[in-house]
């Protein structure tokens, strides 16, 4: 069979395995030249299946070879006689044939191997009738042990529903594991007694070989690689196809590409491209080849993960960063005041309006509007005659919201329209007699204004000309913005422009190249058209450099823009919250009047 494949290189070994009261023996370890094993014989399994550790694995080139190995093997066999067989064998045999074929023709790291099993299994034994005893008595009871669990694997196998197949429970169906159903070719030999004495063996050896029927089988051609071979042919092709890419750039007019992984200092060099070309200050960077443009991309992405993290930084140094995720830290820069419900930032003007809830009846807008009528009546009527009012000197008038009290007019009879205003105070002080001015106090509401009141009247008086820089500042960078949108669309603009040239540019390049190159004292010699391309080219180079420069600095005008208003956010925010803490006072509190 070798000799009618000459194209292949077959290997032909064996082995000789007993399983002799569960243990493992090695039947042809008695040769001359395989001497007593070191490592004891066990079964191992690994993802290629299942193998003996410790066997011994003899090479054949001839068949007289094989069998003499076998022959070799069967006298170390352990036998014993009984009543019903002189010489009975007392373990199982299991004789491998390893096959390798590799072609001679092909140098390729695939080859093909087979495995064939002869199992040698000992015979069943009914203690009645064998009348064994000592030794033999315990051999077959491991032997009907062994065989009771290997039909147990079977009836497993034929079973389709099963997901378990029992291959540990002994040896021999844990050696035989890769020859059970699955990727083999099972052959069974039943031998079995012709006589009618003997007719319920050959029913039980009948019933186990169709139950050995069912078990269904995949076989499939086992295809390996050779690793030492693989490496050996990988790096033959690696060379192949850097010469092929020599050839390619020698043709294409390219020298000194290196195509080996790049080392520290060429990784440097494309970092610093890289940061070039996004300062603008390089305007394209070479392909060269597949790995600098990955290397490239790499770059890309270090430089932008640098840039994220110190602009983090930098945030972190000038202002408190809450996490959108930080229910606490939100709620509590809410109560802070420092933040509405909504998420926006106090100081802005969202263009919504607000409500204050439901006013008290002191404080109803009818009787307090009235009250402001019969005060400027009051102010504008008639000065009573000289001395017509007795003064009041050093006591003081209580002022609620729905009565209004006015000062004494003075001797001389004039009226002086002075009123001073004070919501921190619930009492208010009348000038004495001979006082040149008296002092109208309005009425104030029962209870302290709330926040948006409290803040809107900030922004209103003490606190107008911040409220006035706020908004300038927030005008111009909202400005600034708006140029910086228009800028960078421009800049689009420009660069689909320069891409639309260079395609075009490209295109001519290369119809003058079919054409031919006409040269004249050295030079190439191009069409209008050409330079007409080469000129709008540089030209629109030039522009998206100016605009890309304004883009920058509107950059770093909104910076600081930005942090203009948020200085005045700030102050705006200090100034309401100390105007709210001490300006309150006490209703004893007097204040001299204006």
């Amino acid at each position: 069979m070798i000799e009618e494949r000459p194209t292949h290189a077959i290997t032909v070994r064996v082995s000789y395995l007993e399983i002799y009261n569960e243990s493992l023996f090695d039947l042809l370890s008695t040769l001359p030249y395989v001497g007593p094993s070191a490592t004891p014989v066990a079964i191992v399994e690994n993802p290629h299946g299942v193998f003996i550790k410790g066997l011994s694995v003899h090479l054949t080139s001839q068949e007289e070879d094989a069998f003499s190995l076998l022959f070799e093997g069967e006298t170390n066999r352990i036998i014993a006689s009984h009543t019903m067989n002189k010489n009975s064998s007392r373990s199982h045999c299991i004789f491998t044939i390893y096959v390798e074929a590799r072609s001679r023709t092909l140098s390729d790291e695939k080859y093909i191997t087979s495995k064939i099993n002869l199992v040698d299994l000992a015979g069943s034994e009914r203690l009645g009738k064998s009348g064994s005893e000592g030794r033999v008595l315990k051999e077959a009871t491991y032997i009907n042990k062994s065989l009771s669990f290997l039909e147990q694997a079977i009836v497993a196998l034929g079973d389709q529903k099963r997901d378990h197949i029992p291959f540990r429970q002994c040896k021999l169906t844990h050696a035989l594991k890769d020859s059970l159903g699955g990727n083999c070719n099972m052959v069974l030999v039943t031998n079995i007694y012709g006589e009618a004495a003997q007719l319920d063996e050959t029913l039980s050896s009948l019933r186990f070989a169709s139950r050995m029927k069912l078990v269904t089988t995949e076989p499939a051609v086992n295809e390996k690689y050779d690793a030492e071979r693989m490496v050996k042919n990988l790096e033959k092709e690696l060379v192949l196809l850097k010469q092929e890419l020599a050839i390619h750039d020698s043709l294409a007019n390219r020298s000194h590409v290196n195509y080996d992984p790049m080392d520290e200092v060429q990784i440097a060099e494309i970092n610093s491209q890289v940061r070039r070309y996004l300062d603008g200050a390089l305007d394209e960077i070479d392909i060269i080849n597949l790995r600098q443009i990955q290397e490239v991309f790499n770059q890309f992405r270090v430089v932008l993960t640098q840039q994220e993290q110190e602009v983090e930084a930098a945030l972190r140094r000038k202002y408190t960063l809450i996490d959108k995720n930080d229910f606490a830290a939100i709620s509590a820069v809410q109560k802070a005041g420092l933040m509405d419900a909504d998420g926006h930032l106090v100081g802005e003007s969202d263009g919504q309006g607000f409500g204050l809830g439901v006013a008290s009846y002191s404080s109803k807008p009818g009787k307090k509007t009235k009250s402001r009528r019969t005060l400027k009546e009051q102010l504008s009527s008639p000065a009573k005659k000289e001395g017509g009012s007795s003064p009041v000197s050093g006591k003081d008038m209580d002022v609620s919201t729905s009565k209004t009290q006015l000062t004494p007019l003075s001797k001389e009879g004039d009226v002086k329209d002075v009123i001073v205003r004070d919501r921190e105070t619930s009492n208010i002080e009348t000038l004495p007699s001979d006082s040149p001015k008296e002092e109208p106090r309005p009425p104030r509401p029962s209870t302290p204004p709330s926040k948006p009141v409290a803040f809107e009247d900030f922004k209103n008086e003490r606190g107008s000309e911040i409220n006035r820089i706020f908004k300038e500042n927030k005008s111009i960078l909202n400005e600034r913005r708006k140029r910086a949108s228009e800028t960078t669309q421009r800049i689009n603009v420009i660069k689909r422009e320069i891409d639309v040239t260079k395609e075009g540019l490209s295109a001519q390049k290369s119809l003058r190249e079919k054409q031919g190159e006409y040269e004249k004292k050295g030079l190439i010699i191009i069409d209008e058209e050409e330079f007409l391309l080469i000129l709008k080219l540089k030209d629109l180079k030039k522009q998206y450099r100016a605009e890309y420069q304004d883009l920058r600095d509107l950059r770093a005008e909104i910076q600081y823009c930005q942090h203009l208003v948020d200085q005045c956010r700030h102050r705006l925010l200090t100034g309401v919250r100390s105007g709210k803490g001490g300006g309150r006072r006490s209703s004893g509190t007097r204040r001299p009047g204006f």
